[in-house]
């Protein structure tokens, strides 16, 4: 019989392999941003910051293409969780690493980067042409910054939010091209190309495994979440009312 210390290894190694091969997670508009953005991401050995990195699936994305990755994230047990993640599976730790930042203390890293990607994450910040303007600073000339916000437009975002508190949720419905526009030009970048992420299919299949695993939990959500596996990959970039507007702009030498 093996002891209880060999079956809770036992155990957290299955828990970690059904996690692998359910990543990046049961959130189908995160799988959509993992699915299409690393097609615009540039490939090789290059520097890259991952700015508010999540569970680290786009840091992790920019990985495999040769990338060296450093993931930023303002909640540290986030960015434990992600760290521990990573390490279990034998990732690189010197081309992956994440580290517990505020946005607003960029400065603070020090380094410069050949790209930036920051994806679901300037929404939630009041002084966004500060943080353009950083990330501007901190990439090489040439350099690419890959922004993925909610499309102020989509009906689930368009609340009429402009300047709400900066507590964690919203401050703002989210971007529109021309409101990139508006906040990327005066800072210096060139916009090089835009896209739609997220099509009503997916979102209305999202809604219901949504709820569930807020009110009941992911183990209860997965056989839904199974069940619409093949409908996923139905949705394709630019749908008529994207629920995220991504675009790649540049800092032109």
């Amino acid at each position: 019989m093996p002891s209880e210390k060999q079956t809770k290894h036992l155990t957290n190694k299955l828990f970690q392999r059904a996690k692998w091969l359910l990543f990046p997670g049961l959130d189908l508009h995160t799988r959509c941003r993992y699915r299409f953005l690393p097609r615009f991401f540039r490939a090789g050995p290059i520097d890259t910051l991952d700015a508010g990195c999540g569970n680290g699936a786009l840091a992790y994305a920019a990985y495999t293409l040769g990338n060296r990755v450093l993931g930023i994230n303002h909640n540290p047990a986030e960015t434990a969780k992600a760290q521990a993640f990573f390490s279990e599976i034998g990732i690189d730790a010197s081309r992956l690493e994440f580290k517990t930042l505020n946005l607003y203390d960029l400065p603070e890293i020090g380094r410069s980067f050949d790209q930036i990607i920051c994806s679901e994450t300037l929404e939630h910040i009041a002084q966004d042409a500060l943080i353009v303007t950083q990330f501007y600073n901190a990439l090489r000339p040439g350099g690419v910054l890959h922004l993925c916000c909610p499309f102020a437009l989509h009906p689930e975002h368009r609340l009429g939010r402009t300047s709400n508190p900066e507590d964690g949720g919203h401050v703002r419905d989210g971007y529109t091209l021309e409101s990139y526009k508006a906040l990327l030009l005066p800072a210096g970048f060139k916009i090089t190309k835009s896209a739609g992420i997220g099509s009503s299919l997916l979102h209305q299949l999202d809604k219901p495994i949504r709820w569930l695993r807020n009110n009941a939990g992911d183990p209860v959500a997965l056989p839904l979440f199974l069940s619409t596996w093949p409908l996923q990959f139905l949705d394709t970039l630019n749908p008529t009312t994207p629920f995220s507007l991504y675009i790649q702009a540049v800092k032109e030498t």
